[in-house]
């Protein structure tokens, strides 16, 4: 498995910010912002010019 980096905050808007520190260096965004179970925010970025999955949302869940 390459290498990734992650980003967690309390906040969708801090998480945002710590993505674009990334993004800012180099990295491409592999995973958008998102609320996880423990309520907390993550984001996460790869080097160089990979581009994101297209299911980088995890899988759906039907309610």
């Amino acid at each position: 498995m390459g290498m990734r980096f992650a980003v967690q905050a309390d906040t969708e808007q801090e998480c945002a910010e710590g993505l674009r520190q990334l993004v800012a260096l180099g990295l491409v965004p592999a995973m958008q912002p998102r609320l996880l179970t423990d309520n907390r925010w993550m984001a996460r970025a790869v080097p160089g010019k990979a581009k994101a999955p297209a299911g980088d949302r995890g899988p759906e869940r039907r309610v």
